[in-house]
């Protein structure tokens, strides 16, 4: 989805979305909205979601308001969607957030791999490449730090925990990408 759904509205106006951007917990809002959302707030922190109290640490205009970058109203807004992009979305963030962005990040990346419009730089492609493969190697090999074979279910633990590690390593490449390309230097 490029976009906001169909028959949504911004949650802030409630009308219908002028430059819609996506922010890290998957709401849309309208770019201009979600900026006075911010503005009311703390200057030296992130503003919060409006619908669901997450902290938004990156928002991600929506295709159809890259294309209409060229319009000075739009340009000023995505101008201040990437200032606040590169006040918050290079920082670190914790576990707990990074867990909570984990749909977020896969789903945007599973369409970039997906759809061969797209262009994923080719080192980013290959390092999610190179990172799912090393993943199932591990998991479908007998040799594991915590044996199946002896301790049961317990066991797994390993396998799960290689596999949140992957998806963690693959949803910062991703993160690293979308915020060069909304609000890096």
């Amino acid at each position: 989805m490029d976009g906001p759904p169909a028959n949504d509205c911004c949650s802030v106006c409630h009308g219908n979305f002028n430059t819609p951007c996506q922010a890290n917990c998957s709401h849309w809002f309208c770019g201009n909205c979600i900026m006075l959302v911010w503005d009311h707030g703390s200057a030296i922190q992130p503003c919060r979601c409006p619908l669901c109290r997450r902290q938004i640490s990156l928002l991600v205009p929506g295709e159809a308001s890259l294309r209409r970058r060229h319009d000075p109203e739009v340009a000023e807004i995505l101008g201040k969607v990437e200032t606040y992009n590169r006040l918050f979305s290079g920082h670190t963030n914790g576990l707990i957030q990074r867990m909570q962005d984990l749909p977020f990040y896969l789903r945007r990346l599973l369409r970039e791999l997906m759809d061969p419009r797209r262009s994923l730089p080719l080192v980013i492609r290959a390092r999610v490449y190179i990172a799912m493969i090393l993943s199932a190697v591990y998991i479908v090999s007998p040799v594991d730090i915590i044996p199946e074979g002896i301790l049961g279910i317990v066991g797994l633990l390993d396998d799960l925990l290689i596999l949140l590690i992957f998806f963690l390593h693959v949803s910062a490449i991703y993160r690293s990408v979308l915020y060069a390309h909304h609000g890096g230097s």
